[in-house]
């Protein structure tokens, strides 16, 4: 199954890192490539993530496949929405994809690409308000970890990002792979009934 996982200038690095780490480990205690996971760019040369953090993609736009599991991003998206390369590609993306995902404000690119409308979703607890407010179309929840609306699935930032990927692998494979790669990862996975952390 192939995952792309869409990467860009000033991107948190937890964004991306976390849902790779989650299905390149579910691979390895599973004993079973199940999830051929890659980052993407829009072109070439490296991409200075959150603080500086540099990051060489294994696609761009021009050379990458079809991807079973796109998975967006978040971050300092302020640039990213106003491209139209860049929303153009995730809207043709998420035409196929079985499922389209966002960690934190990604969802705010998926929504400037049309790919978000009418369903429920989520993103970071600072800008579910904004996010609310720029597409009032879209049903914003607060106080979850992620939100699934048939093939589509928005997160919270970084840890809740983390948490999704994990019910994404349960959602693909199995509950149990998902809860061995969890422990692998040393990683206390909070699924949505937990809620978010107190103060959000």
């Amino acid at each position: 199954m192939k995952v792309g996982i869409y990467i860009y200038e000033n991107a948190e690095v937890l964004d991306f890192s976390g849902p790779f780490e989650v299905l390149t480990t579910a691979n390895r205690v599973s004993g079973t490539p199940y999830f051929d996971v890659s980052l993407v760019a829009e072109k070439p040369g490296v991409v200075l993530a959150r603080a500086g953090y540099k990051v060489l993609a294994d696609y761009v736009f021009s050379d990458a496949p079809q991807f079973d599991v796109l998975i967006v991003v978040g971050g300092d998206h302020s640039l990213e929405i106003h491209k139209t390369a860049v929303l153009d590609w995730i809207a043709q993306q998420a035409k196929s994809a079985r499922i389209v995902a966002s960690v934190c404000t990604g969802a705010f690119l998926l929504a400037h690409a049309g790919v978000l409308k009418e369903q429920a979703v989520t993103t970071h607890w600072e800008d579910a308000t904004q996010l609310q407010i720029d597409f009032p179309t879209l049903t914003v929840r607060k106080n979850v970890r992620w939100v699934e609306a048939e093939h589509i699935v928005t997160s919270g930032g970084i840890s809740a990002g983390i948490d999704m990927t994990l019910y994404l692998v349960s959602r693909l494979q199995s509950e149990a792979l998902a809860v061995k790669t969890a422990k692998q990862m040393e990683f206390l996975w909070l699924k949505n009934d937990a809620g978010m952390n107190a103060g959000f």
